[in-house]
Order: structure tokens, then C-alpha cells, then sequence
């Protein structure tokens, strides 16, 4: 809901230590792969109950997150970074309600199942929409620096990363926020298949 309106303050607050990482070789691709690495490891912290780590591995995945894009406004984006971001950044998501679900999962799995299966909607729809407005040549004006055409809603990126973080400030509200934030998401996915039924009307 709010990633567009971030956009400017990233991109200014990014590009210094973009500009080290191109002036030491370091690609976007490789910044996304061990952003992705990073990410990773949250699962077995979240699920032996580290918290504390997991949430900084959370913060550096989304770091690297934005990073990988900064390097590559510097060196020229490619498809295949455009790729590797998104599918990463779908299957970083599920890992950390999944992660909750390992370490309690009389209390969590409930909630991070249903959490998972409303990515799921807001996922499908989204690259749903993308593939169908690449091919009819359209772009979303509120993302330019976005490689393939985004689609916001009511649950972006930076909706997702405060709720991790404060499911890792607070453990035992997960089951609460997870269900709260699935209802969320179900209704940016109907929003978006109304949208994607207006927009790609015969």
C-alpha cells in the first residue's frame, strides 16, 4: 500500500553503498543470491525459536532486497535479475510463516497455513497480472524502477516485512497477526482479480 511512496527515499538512501558494491565488482545477481542465502537462514532460527537472529536476517534479506535493484540501476538491469527478485523474494515470504509454524506448531500452523495460502493469492495474482500487461506492452507508472509491471494493493513489501518483525518482537501475537494479515491479503486478491477483469476487459 505504501511501497510506492518508499520508492524515492530507498532509491537516495541505497545508492551510496550500491556505488561500493559496482566499484568492487560485486553484481546485482550475486547481491540477490545471498540476500536470498541470508533470508534462508531465518527458517531454522524462527524455528528453534532465535528470534532475535531471525529478525536480523530478516532485515538483511530485505536489505539486500533493495540493494540488488540499486546495483542494478548502476549497471543496467537484465531479465534475469528481474527473475531471480521476485521468485526469491515469493519464496523468502512463505519461509518465515513456515518457520513459526516449525517452532509451535500446536499454536502456529493453523495461522501460518492460512497465511501462507493468502501469499499464494496475492502472489498468483500478481504475477498474473504482470505476464498478461508485459504482453499488451503496459507499465505501472507508479513503479518505473520495477522490471516487471507491479501491481500494488493493500499488502506490499513493506506491509509484509513490519508484520515479520514485530511477529519477531512478539512470538506469541503470531497466530493473531498471521490470521489478521491473511484476511488482508484475501482482500488484496480479490481487489486485484476485479482489477485484472476491468483492466483486460475485451
Amino acid at each position: 500500500m505504501i511501497d510506492a511512496a518508499l520508492l524515492p527515499l530507498q532509491h537516495r538512501l541505497l545508492r551510496p553503498p550500491a556505488q561500493v558494491l559496482v566499484a568492487r565488482g560485486i553484481s546485482a545477481d550475486q547481491v540477490t543470491l545471498a540476500g536470498f542465502a541470508l533470508g534462508a537462514l531465518a527458517l531454522p532460527a524462527l524455528a528453534f525459536s532465535a528470534w532475535g537472529l531471525a529478525l536480523v536476517l530478516i532485515v538483511a534479506n530485505r536489505l539486500a532486497d533493495g540493494l540488488d535493484g540499486a546495483v542494478a540501476r548502476l549497471t543496467g538491469p537484465t531479465d534475469r535479475g528481474a527473475f531471480l527478485d521476485i521468485t526469491f523474494d515469493f519464496a523468502f515470504y512463505a519461509l518465515v510463516p513456515l518457520g513459526f509454524a516449525l517452532a509451535d506448531p500446536g499454536a502456529n500452523a493453523l495461522p501460518a497455513a492460512l497465511l501462507i495460502a493468502s501469499f499464494i493469492g496475492t502472489g498468483s495474482s500478481f504475477l498474473a497480472f504482470a505476464a498478461i500487461a508485459a504482453k499488451r506492452g503496459e507499465v505501472a507508472p507508479a513503479y518505473p524502477s520495477k522490471g516487471i509491471a507491479y501491481l500494488g494493493g493493500l499488502t506490499e513489501g513493506a506491509e509484509t516485512i513490519a508484520l515479520f518483525l514485530a511477529m519477531c518482537l512478539v512470538p506469541t501475537a503470531f497466530p493473531l497477526l498471521a490470521c489478521l494479515f491473511a484476511a488482508a491479503c484475501t482482500l488484496t486478491t480479490v481487489l486485484r482479480w476485479w482489477w485484472g477483469w476491468r483492466a483486460f476487459a475485451p
